[in-house]
């Protein structure tokens, strides 16, 4: 079978959204051609409203969640218009978190797949995460299925987000699970110098490690805690942000970035992986991957541009193409819900 279609990713760092056209083929196994893929730096109105919205009223959100999912089939459409696309058989939209607490049984993503229906004039799958979460799972990670199904060749990989995930083959099945906040900080850190975020980690490089604020971070119960595991914002609030209100930014970037790093290179080494396949933005960020390969004897592998960029969109994209066959397209051992599943609303 063969099926081409749109995925859309946008990240907790807001660094704007991940459109992404991809071919996907099945014979005795998966394999996939990514075609066109673009982001879409958010304006600075868009930026402010996806920023906030964890503090708005339940009407102001449900407003956004409508907006939102309109400025998304807006942006397909244009994409679509623009490399003259055809016979596009679905679009599988990721959305914007604006809570993840899957203690409380709740996650939600904003961007309403019915409305980038009505923009786009095509099926679309939403609404990934939910169902998993009310499964007792944590909703999250999700791009294993695609780690396990189109990147079977690495030992594991590794996205460097605004919260770096692991997904590796452990005892016969794929386990995943977030490891500790990357970009989600270091963009928080390099705003207060006035830039958008730290390129190739160079303002890191010039600071000082604050030994009293590593350990603290290094301490954080969270690292304790067994797998199946993951992160969100609000956590952060409650543990990162509070602890770097003190420290020189410079040196609080040297530290955070020392800490995302250790804790990454821990995780590595606990397992045995022989390679790791990095993706995302903090895949540029050379100071930090400089220091992870420093920290651990895995072959780390950067791949190339549109893989780094583009991975997480694709996934999205093959995961709609799985529901839409009713496949599984999530993982019990990666999310800890209780059995795997084929999850996302169709609209």
């Amino acid at each position: 079978m063969k099926a081409l279609a749109i995925g859309l990713m946008s990240g907790t760092s807001l660094d704007g959204l991940d459109i992404c056209l991809a071919e996907f083929e099945k014979h005795d196994h998966w394999t996939f051609q990514i075609l066109k893929a673009d982001t879409l730096p958010y304006s600075e109105e868009w930026e402010k409203k996806l920023r906030d919205s964890i503090h708005l009223s339940a009407e102001d959100l449900l407003a956004l969640h409508s907006d939102y999912g309109f400025y998304l089939g807006r942006q397909v459409r244009a994409f679509i218009n623009q490399h003259q696309l055809e016979n596009i058989h679905l679009i599988a939209s990721h959305g914007h978190t604006v809570f993840h607490q899957p203690k409380k049984n709740f996650t939600l993503q904003i961007g309403d797949g019915r409305a980038i229906k009505l923009e786009a004039g095509i099926p679309v799958i939403y609404d990934f995460r939910s169902q998993d979460v009310l499964m007792n799972g944590n909703g999250a990670p999700l791009v294993p299925i695609g780690d396990e199904l189109l990147f079977s060749e690495y030992s594991a990989c590794l996205n460097l987000g605004g919260f770096s995930n692991i997904s590796l083959q452990y005892g016969g099945k794929r386990i995943a699970f977030d490891i500790a906040p990357v970009n989600i900080v270091l963009n928080y850190l390099a705003q207060k110098l006035d830039k958008t975020f730290d390129e190739n980690g160079e303002l890191a490089k010039k600071g000082e490690i604050n030994t009293a604020l590593l350990n603290k971070l290094n301490a954080l119960g969270y690292y304790q805690q067994p797998h199946p595991k993951s992160l969100g914002i609000e956590w952060c609030n409650e543990h990162i942000f509070p602890a770097l209100e003190n420290t020189d930014p410079i040196d609080a970037l040297a530290t955070f970035t020392e800490h995302a790093a250790q804790k990454i290179a821990d995780v590595i080494n606990e397992y045995p992986v022989k390679d790791i396949l990095i993706t995302g933005g903090g895949a540029y960020n050379l100071f930090l991957i400089e220091k992870i390969r420093s920290k651990t004897t895995a072959a780390v592998i950067i791949p190339q541009t549109e893989i780094i960029n583009y991975k997480e969109a694709l996934i999205f994209a093959f995961m709609g193409v799985l529901r839409m066959n009713n496949e599984i397209n999530v993982l019990s051992s990666a999310t800890g819900s209780t059995s795997d599943h084929s999850s996302g609303t169709i609209a």
